[in-house]
């Protein structure tokens, strides 16, 4: 859809605000380390970083959900996660004078994510928004996650905003998903994680930027 003055921007955390897959990569590999096998390279883990757990323990052992032992490798993944999550996770570079000029503009702006408030609170203040974001969205926040519009349209009513007034910028088919189904403008973000899975072009947002910086023009724009 498009739309008239945005009011707001709902980020996702993981790949789109912030750079988590070297901590989220570690864990990983420290967890193959505990079977004795060595690290595999970050490349290997980044592009299913957006998966969380499931797809860092799917790359580390080749293991899913399906096996019989994949909830307690996932909870001792986890664990691992959770002892280094804030090590070297940052707010991606170009970001941060987007963030700038959203708040000299009085665009309010906050963060949906997938991500637990276990762990997505530590890094979010460990990382510097938690002070600036209006509102933080995790994943057991709402009653369904993304790809459901639930834990957009509590941001919306959060920040008391229509959802049509409000973008969503995500690195995920999910988070397009989550997007269109709240009513919300979608912003797909080419300089994250992305998956595996179909080409991002095919995803069905109504823009695909390849910097953030290009963020700023559409919300010029609207």
């Amino acid at each position: 859809m498009s739309g008239g003055t945005w009011r707001a921007v709902l980020f996702d955390l993981d790949g789109t605000l912030i750079d988590s897959a070297p901590d989220l990569g570690e864990a990983a590999n420290e967890l193959r380390a505990t079977r004795g096998l060595s690290a595999l390279p970050l490349s290997d883990y980044r592009p299913l970083t957006g998966t969380g757990a499931r797809g860092m323990v799917g790359v580390a052992l080749g293991i899913g959900p399906d096996d019989v032992h994949f909830e307690s490798i996932r909870d001792e993944y986890l664990a691992l996660y959770e002892a280094r999550m804030t090590r070297l996770t940052q707010v991606f570079t170009d970001m941060r004078p987007v963030l700038d000029r959203l708040d000299t503009l009085g665009i309010a702006w906050g963060i949906v994510t997938n991500k637990h408030s276990r762990f997505a609170q530590p890094v979010v203040e460990a990382v510097g928004l938690a002070h600036r974001s209006r509102v933080l969205i995790c994943g057991d926040t709402a009653a369904r996650a993304k790809p459901h519009p639930d834990p957009l349209l509590e941001a919306a009513r959060q920040l008391r905003v229509e959802p049509s007034a409000c973008a969503y910028v995500g690195d995920d088919l999910r988070d397009v998903q989550a997007g269109r189904a709240a009513g919300m403008v979608t912003v797909a973000a080419a300089w994250g994680y992305l998956g595996l899975g179909e080409a991002i072009a095919d995803w069905g947002a109504d823009h695909l930027i390849d910097t953030p910086a290009e963020l700023l023009k559409l919300a010029a724009m609207a």
